[in-house]
């Protein structure tokens, strides 16, 4: 590996960290028993729309469709998506939000608060706001050019 290599090594590598400890903080802090897993579909739901079926909603988080029907069974079980068979397609479903499911949501970020304000306060919002659409560009190039 050449020096650009091993920068491009180290970006993934600060992100990977960065996930963890970010991922730690906000699981301390989930109400109910919620783990990161279940907010990130109630996140994905709110921002892509729901009546998603359960493997595209896998497809987009990469993992098994098996271990999307887990996590999307304790979050239908908590009373936060509620499973419809698919208009279109009698064999599947479709995953939909419920107004619980958007207030969860809502308190988990509302849980965040105060760690934000302290990045924000100790890193400034310069630092925060210069990364994003870096982040955000990265994001995207890796979304449309996922492994087959």
């Amino acid at each position: 590996m050449d020096e650009q290599d091993m920068a491009m090594f180290a970006v993934f590598n600060e992100i990977g960290i960065i996930n963890q400890l970010g991922s730690t903080l906000f699981q301390a802090r989930l109400p109910d028993g919620l783990q990161v897993p279940h907010f990130a579909v109630l996140n994905h739901l709110v921002r892509l729309g729901d009546g998603r079926t359960p493997l595209s909603i896998a497809s987009a988080f990469q993992v098994p469709k098996t271990t999307m029907t887990h996590t999307l069974a304790g979050l239908e079980k908590r009373g936060l998506i509620t499973m419809e068979p698919n208009p279109t397609d009698g064999r599947s479903k479709v995953v939909r939000l419920t107004e619980t499911g958007r207030a969860a949501r809502a308190a988990a970020i509302a849980t965040m608060a105060a760690p934000i304000a302290r990045i924000r306060a100790d890193l400034g919002d310069e630092v925060i706001f210069a990364l994003l659409p870096q982040l955000q560009t990265l994001r995207q190039f890796l979304d449309q050019n996922r492994d087959p």
